[in-house]
């Protein structure tokens, strides 16, 4: 019989909080305890949510507690490896929210801590794995519907004014850059969809034009990437227009040599205003699925790695690999 996990919060600054700890809950998992620093604008929303998770004084008393398998973390992204690492020291394993870390060497320290503690320390980059149309495209590769995968190309667009930013948000340090925050979704794709374990960035930029008077903003990036396993092109930008639906109109075109997977991640623009769609052509057929209803796999393997000390949610290289890439396109980006 599976046992379910007891969690802890550190750090609900960004709101993919929300998202990360209602699968853990609907997997069986209980939350009793979290922390933050002051007074973030999700504060509010969270007590609403979840009146019977205590908040704890001081972070010392979670990272002290034994009865805690496991941190979730979606702090300010500055300070996501710090948080990261206490906890990883503490004996507790770790989800958080991406980008894990926002420099090289705050993921070296990761690294070093991990190899020392033996702890997972899984980064959550939701276009993956909270998308149950990427979780279908990954059985349908699989399966070799599309033959062998040649290119992704993702889009991660997203909306400025989708509700009220905190100052964090404008500055550089704070946030890691579009390519370190946003970008690291579409990247960790490109690894997962062209089997690549190395990896070279070919071009990368980044630029603000639409919020001057916040100099470390940036409302556009692109990558290019060279695999072991196939290329990808990743754009990114702040740009959603208001009549949209929702707060992005994501998209992941996977091509094969033999077909090719277009996911529509938020929305299916002008026909549903809900999500999930997957269309695909190969030699055989053309087909849309609604995957509205596919489970979402990560998180039911993540609590079974905790159990079972296995690796079937991320490899933990796979982690490692696509944040050192998001990180190196973003410095490449900003040298330019």
């Amino acid at each position: 019989m599976k046992r379910s996990l007891n969690l802890a919060v550190l750090g609900i600054d960004h709101g993919h909080i929300f998202d990360m700890l209602d699968e853990m809950i609907k997997e069986g998992c209980k939350c009793n305890h979290f922390w933050t620093e002051g007074s973030p604008l999700t504060l509010k929303e969270f007590n609403k949510k979840y009146p019977n998770i205590k908040r704890a004084e001081n972070k010392s008393e979670i990272l002290k507690d034994n009865k805690i398998d496991m941190i979730l973390i979606s702090s300010i992204p500055k300070d996501r490896a710090t948080l990261s690492i206490e906890a990883l020291k503490s004996g507790k394993d770790v989800m958080v929210d991406k980008p894990g870390c926002t420099t090289l060497d705050q993921l070296e320290d990761l690294k070093r801590t991990v190899k020392k503690t033996g702890k997972i320390w899984s980064v959550n980059f939701s276009e993956r794995f909270h998308v149950a149309a990427v979780a279908k495209a990954e059985e349908l590769v699989a399966e070799g519907k599309i033959g062998k995968v040649k290119q992704t190309m993702g889009t991660g667009p997203h909306r400025q004014g989708n509700y009220e930013r905190p100052d964090w948000f404008y500055e550089r340090e704070s946030y890691g850059g579009i390519i370190t925050d946003i970008g690291s979704h579409q990247i960790h794709q490109f690894l997962v969809f062209t089997n690549s374990n190395e990896a070279k960035i070919t071009h990368s930029m980044v630029e603000n034009t639409t919020k001057k008077e916040f100099p470390g903003f940036q409302d556009f990036g692109e990558i290019n990437l060279t695999g072991n396993g196939g290329y990808g092109y990743v754009r990114l930008d702040w740009f959603t227009p208001d009549a949209l639906p929702t707060w992005g109109d994501g998209r992941l075109f996977i091509f094969g040599d033999k077909g090719f997977i277009e996911i529509r991640k938020y929305t299916d623009l002008a026909k549903s205003d809900s999500g999930n769609h997957l269309y695909y052509a190969n030699n055989e057929e053309v087909k849309h699925i609604d995957c509205s209803d596919v489970k979402l796999p990560y998180f039911g393997n993540l609590i079974n790695d905790v159990l079972n000390r296995t690796e079937s949610a991320c490899s933990q290289e796979l982690t490692y690999l696509t944040m050192e890439l998001a990180i190196k396109a973003q410095e490449i980006a900003e040298k330019k």
